[in-house]
């Protein structure tokens, strides 16, 4: 999902967080309201990111996951919502960060991520909200939903080169695909006009 800016209806290309340390402004910032207190929803909010770019996960899907699929579990089994390809997401390094927010949940809560209103789990569009507000906050419009995607396939390609494994993750039909999806092309093509001198 895009983010908009001041002129509605234009669409801004949602982008990865390419730097650690910005990774880390956005969580902080998720975690505050716009006057600068602590947010009520931090750690919802904090946790749905952090998930978001551990797992590579689709909006629509991370929205719907149960206590049940992920209490105390290290890994998961998924059938993706709009590929139906099932997949194990690996949650070793989140584990503390569930523990802890699940202890904030209302007995009996079914969704990890429940609505205030009714018995469903918050939607896609409250989720862009959040994210995308924290955008602000830290001066990068260019975050929507998809940047947590984006932002597990950049840095898992920094850090291991593999998009064959990448491809197959995302379920894309090619790594030049992929590539795109993660920024990468544009980032190579950059750099390989910049190296060179035209006179």
């Amino acid at each position: 999902m895009a983010n908009t800016n001041e002129k509605k209806g234009m669409l801004i290309d949602v982008q990865p967080i390419k730097t650690k340390q910005e990774v880390n402004e956005l969580i902080e910032a998720l975690g505050m309201t716009e006057q600068g207190k602590v947010s009520e929803y931090a750690k919802r909010n904090q946790l749905l990111f952090k998930l978001g770019i551990s797992t590579g996960l689709r909006c629509g899907d991370l929205v719907a996951l149960t206590l049940e699929q992920v209490k105390g579990k290290s890994n998961f089994k998924i059938r993706e919502g709009k590929t139906k390809k099932e997949r194990t997401v690996y949650l070793n390094n989140l584990m503390a960060d569930i523990a802890d927010y699940i202890e904030t949940l209302p007995t009996g809560a079914v969704y990890l991520f429940p609505s205030r209103k009714g018995e469903g789990h918050i939607t896609t569009t409250q989720a862009y909200r959040i994210i995308a507000k924290a955008g602000d906050m830290i001066g990068n419009q260019s975050i929507g939903t998809h940047t947590m995607r984006k932002t597990f396939g950049y840095t898992y390609y920094q850090a291991t080169k593999d998009v064959a494994t990448l491809m197959e993750i995302f379920n894309h039909s090619s790594q030049k695909t992929t590539l795109r999806y993660i920024g990468i092309t544009e980032e190579a093509i950059e750099n390989s006009i910049k190296s060179v001198s035209f006179f």
